[in-house]
């Protein structure tokens, strides 16, 4: 327990040093406002703010479009819709501009409270993820941006990952990770961007990491506004949005106003059992993706990708994935809004036969206040769930699962939040499977979340 709370302590004090600089950087944004009349529109007013500053102070936009809000920018290249409000901070320099935002649940996880099967575990542990960014502008239409992502899962979740019933995808020592989530690379991301505008309404940008995060998928479940109070990774995780952490991945694209289109090279095998170092990289797998962005309160996808041996231990299993989605957020005021994602995955194993996966997250946030919740439908065989002794005839097996929440942020120091929250989950074992899961097995945890509060803007919260 002493190492978490060591951890807490530290992601703190890192959170609200930056948050100092953030501070000044509001009272000089404020005296800037303050010469201009307030809008009473306030979209209407951050469009403006926007335009304003983006050609007289350089204000930071898109990381890959001069002509789009930094709002829209999800996980890797993809978008999110522009309402999206924005937990981070944000530094001005005199030629770049710097972001920092980040999570750390600290939290007590049983997975199986009533004790219905003898599959669920408990554990103490501290999801996390933090990320720094910068951007500048090259000439007057050229774009340059770096992305770095890190974790420390590997020292407070460890190299075996948390217990989630149902879960699967990657390896530990030799064995798949089953009702377990893997914990996440040390280095998640480290990757470049250039972007240049050739017309009106019109950009193409080139895309490089390693680690990096390929054209595939909605953005990973941590950069979802609808996912941001859960400390879980979603059932369908390796069905949709695992291709976050890719060790070599290049992506072009073009957008024209509010579509995009991109593909990628990239490596097809998940990350290895060694979360501190870097993979091989061998650019064997590929992927396109369209995203549509039809109004400033929804953004959509539809992507699909040739994985090569994706699974280290199934090596000679390649899969097709398809994925679709849908982003929904509406601000209410300030302080709250709503935001929607519902997510169509399918691994098509070649050779052998689909497995499909559907995401809906919801979360309302009012004021200091969030209910959320996730369903899940998934469906996974026998070799996935490292059950093929037992079902010789690999059966697919149907699993549902309900996530119910709720949090409130009791403190926020230096622009960075302090949030406490409980959930529960439901999940509903197939016949076959309750004599090892239990019928009805439920899932509990209560956390404590560090991250940073709403970014603000001349004194009002930044949204688009």
């Amino acid at each position: 327990m002493k190492k978490y709370i060591l951890f807490i302590a530290l992601s703190l004090f890192v959170i609200t040093a930056g948050a100092q600089d953030m501070n000044h950087m509001q009272h000089m944004q404020h005296d800037t406002a303050a010469k201009k009349p307030m809008q009473h529109d306030h979209a209407a007013m951050m469009r403006n703010m926007q335009h304003d500053t983006t050609h007289k102070m350089g204000m930071m936009t898109s990381q890959f479009s001069l002509d789009l809000p930094m709002n829209r920018d999800g996980s890797g290249t993809s978008w999110v819709p522009d309402e999206t409000p924005m937990y981070m901070y944000m530094i001005h320099g005199k030629k770049w501009m710097h972001m920092v935002h980040g999570s750390v649940f600290l939290r007590y996880n049983n997975q199986d409270i009533f004790n219905k099967g003898s599959r669920g575990g408990n554990k103490v542990d501290a999801p996390n993820w933090l990320m720094y960014m910068a951007q500048r502008k090259v000439g007057k239409n050229g774009l340059f941006a770096i992305n770095t992502m890190f974790s420390f899962d590997p020292f407070t979740v460890g190299a075996g990952g948390y217990p989630l019933l149902y879960q699967t995808g990657e390896s530990y020592k030799g064995n798949k990770l089953v009702d377990r989530q893997h914990p996440h690379d040390l280095f998640a991301e480290l990757s470049v961007a250039y972007t240049q505008r050739v017309a009106k309404n019109t950009d193409i940008s080139l895309s490089v990491g390693y680690p990096g995060e390929p054209a595939l998928g909605p953005p990973v479940f941590m950069h979802r506004l609808s996912a941001m109070n859960n400390p879980d990774a979603p059932l369908s995780h390796h069905y949709a949005d695992a291709t976050h952490i890719t060790f070599g991945t290049a992506t072009l694209g073009f957008r024209y106003k509010n579509v995009k289109l991109e593909g990628s090279v990239f490596t097809g095998r998940e990350p290895d059992e060694f979360r501190y170092g870097f993979d091989k990289a061998k650019f064997d797998s590929y992927s396109v993706r369209l995203s549509v962005n039809p109004s400033k309160e929804w953004a959509l996808q539809v992507s699909n990708g040739w994985l090569k041996s994706p699974e280290e231990a199934e090596p000679q299993d390649n899969v097709n994935r398809f994925t679709a989605s849908a982003i929904h957020t509406k601000m209410l005021n300030d302080n709250s809004y709503v935001a929607t994602t519902l997510v169509f995955g399918q691994n098509h194993h070649i050779g052998g036969h689909n497995e499909p996966a559907v995401l809906l997250e919801h979360a309302y946030q009012f004021n200091k206040n969030a209910v959320y919740g996730r369903y899940e439908y998934v469906q996974k065989d026998a070799d996935e769930l490292d059950l093929h002794a037992l079902f010789p005839n690999h059966p697919r097996f149907n699993i549902n699962a309900l996530t119910l929440g709720y949090n409130h942020i009791f403190a926020t120091y230096k622009q960075t939040n302090l949030t406490a929250g409980l959930q529960a989950t439901a999940n509903f074992s197939p016949s076959a499977l309750q004599p090892l899961y239990g019928n009805t097995p439920i899932g509990f945890q209560v956390y404590l979340r560090v991250t940073p509060a709403l970014m603000k803007m001349g004194g009002k919260k930044m949204s688009m």
